[in-house]
C-alpha cells in the first residue's frame, strides 16, 4: 500500500549519439576488413604458379634412345618425325505492414527531434492481466500438453539413438580390424621407368600397372605386356611417345620392322590378330602384322590394292608353298585409309573355316577357308614373307597390337576397339598398349 502520492523516478537515459556505435559496440567503424576474411590475406601467388599442376616436365620419356646409330643423338633431324600431321608431331518472416517503418518511429531519434520518451512512471495498459484468485485453464491444459509431446519426442530420440549406436557398431566390426595391419609401402610407391619387377608369388600388394611399352634392360625390346614374346626392333624402327600413349613407327623399308623369337599365333586353331594403324599413304601392299616361314605369310593384316584400289586386308595362306592360288583373302573397300587411325582385326574359326575382317570394330568382310598353314616362323611387325622375300613393308605408325587364341565375336571385337573387352579373355601377346 502506498500513501496516494507518486513514488520517485528516475529519468530515461538519453539516446546514443549518432556514430557513438550505440548500446555496447564500441564507436567508430571496425577495424579493416570487418568479420570474416582478414584485410591482408597475404602476398598472392605470382602468375603461373601457386597451387595446381607443377609445370610441364622436360623433354623425354619413353621410346627409341637418342643415340641407336643412323644420326641420332647427333645433332642431325630426326628421321621418325617427316610429316607427321596433327597427333603424330611429338605434345518465412511477413513483411512490415506498408512497408518499413520510417526512422520517425523513433521517438526522439535524428529524424523525429521534437518526438520526446514516454514520461517516466507512465501508466501502461496491461491488456492480458489476470483477474486475481482465477488459474489460467488453459494455459494450463497447454503446458500439459507440452510435457506430454515433449515425454514422447525424448522417448522416439533414445530409440533411434539406441539403433545408430548399434548400426555403426555392426559397421565397426565389419570394417574395422585391420586398422592395425601396416600398409603396404610398395602401394604407394612411384611406378619405377622401365619394366616393373614381378611380385613374388602369393603376394597380394597391387602394385602400380607398368604400361611403359619397351624393356628396362633393352630399350630396343617391345614389351609383351601379357607373356615373355617381346618383340625386337630394328636399327630403323623405334617407340615414341604421342600425347599420353605411344607408338612403333616404321619406315616402309625393309631396315624397319619389329619381329619376335618364334611363333606366337597358333594358325592351326581358332586365333584372332588386331591392331590400330596409321598410314602415310596407302599404295600397294603394306603389311602391319603377320606370320610365316622362310618362304611365305602364314596370315597378314594390312593393305593392299583390291580391284585396282587401296583396300584394308585380311588374308591367309593355306599352303606351306605360297601359291598365289592358295590364298584367301577378305577386303573392306573404299574407306578412308591415308593419314587415319583406325583399327583392324582379323580372325578365323577354325570350327566354321571362316575368315573376317573387321574395321573399326565392325564386319567388313567375311569368307570361307579350307584351313590356315600354321607357318612355324616368329610374328613379324611392318612386313611379311611373300615368295621368299620381305614384303609389303610398313610406312607409318601402329599401337595396340594384340594376338587371340581365339576366334573374337563380333561384340567382343567391338570391346577390343574401346578397351573395355572383359578380363575373362585374355590376349595370348600385348605390345604397345593404349
Amino acid at each position: 500500500m502506498t500513501d496516494g502520492t507518486n513514488p520517485p523516478s528516475s529519468p530515461q537515459p538519453e539516446q546514443p549519439a549518432p556514430g557513438s556505435g550505440g548500446y555496447g559496440f564500441p564507436p567508430g567503424p571496425p577495424a579493416s576488413g570487418g568479420y570474416g576474411y582478414p584485410a591482408d590475406r597475404g602476398p598472392q601467388p605470382a602468375p603461373g604458379g601457386g597451387y595446381g599442376y607443377p609445370a610441364p616436365p622436360s623433354a623425354g620419356g619413353y621410346g627409341y634412345p637418342a643415340d641407336q646409330g643412323q644420326g641420332q643423338g647427333q645433332g642431325q633431324p630426326n628421321p621418325y618425325q617427316q610429316d607427321l600431321p596433327g597427333p603424330y608431331r611429338p605434345g518465412g518472416y511477413q513483411p512490415f505492414p506498408g512497408g518499413a517503418p520510417a526512422a520517425a518511429a523513433d521517438p526522439g531519434g535524428a529524424a523525429d527531434p521534437g518526438g520526446a520518451w514516454p514520461p517516466a512512471g507512465a501508466q501502461q495498459s496491461a491488456p492480458f492481466a489476470q483477474q486475481p484468485d482465477q488459474p489460467d485453464w488453459e494455459a494450463l491444459a497447454e503446458r500439459s500438453a507440452a510435457e506430454r509431446r515433449r515425454k514422447r519426442l525424448w522417448t522416439i530420440g533414445g530409440l533411434v539413438a539406441v539403433l545408430a549406436l548399434l548400426a555403426g557398431g555392426g559397421t565397426f566390426l565389419l570394417m574395422g580390424g585391420d586398422d592395425d595391419k601396416p600398409q603396404d609401402v610398395a602401394d604407394d610407391a612411384p611406378a619405377a621407368t622401365g619394366s616393373a619387377s614381378p611380385k613374388p608369388e602369393g603376394s597380394k600388394s597391387k602394385g602400380p600397372v607398368d604400361k611403359s611399352p619397351t624393356v628396362a634392360s633393352d630399350p630396343t625390346l617391345i614389351r609383351d605386356h601379357s607373356g615373355k614374346d617381346h618383340l625386337k626392333m630394328s636399327a630403323e624402327a623405334g617407340v615414341f611417345a604421342i600425347d599420353k600413349h605411344y607408338e612403333l613407327r616404321t619406315k616402309g623399308n625393309e631396315k624397319s620392322y619389329a619381329e619376335a623369337e618364334k611363333r606366337v599365333v597358333d594358325a592351326s586353331k581358332s586365333f584372332t590378330v588386331s591392331a590400330r594403324v596409321w598410314n602415310r599413304s596407302p599404295k600397294g601392299r603394306q603389311i602391319a602384322v603377320s606370320q610365316g616361314n622362310d618362304k611365305t605369310f602364314g596370315f597378314e593384316l594390312g593393305s593392299d590394292e583390291v580391284n585396282g584400289k587401296p583396300a584394308w586386308i585380311f588374308r591367309v595362306q593355306t599352303s606351306d608353298q605360297g601359291a598365289d592360288s592358295t590364298t584367301q583373302t577378305v577386303a573392306a573397300e573404299g574407306m578412308k585409309m591415308a593419314k587415319t587411325m583406325t583399327t583392324l582385326t582379323g580372325t578365323y574359326d577354325a570350327d566354321k573355316k571362316t575368315i573376317t575382317l573387321y574395321v573399326n570394330g565392325k564386319k567388313a568382310s567375311e569368307g570361307q577357308v579350307t584351313d590356315v598353314h600354321n607357318a612355324p616362323g616368329p610374328l613379324q611387325l611392318a612386313r611379311s614373307r611373300h615368295e621368299g622375300n620381305w614384303t609389303g613393308s610398313w610406312n607409318g605408325a601402329m599401337d595396340s597390337m594384340r594376338t587371340f587364341g581365339v576366334a573374337l565375336t563380333p561384340e567382343q571385337v567391338a570391346a577390343v576397339r574401346q578397351n573395355k573387352l572383359p578380363s575373362s579373355v585374355k590376349p595370348t601377346g600385348a605390345w604397345v598398349l593404349l
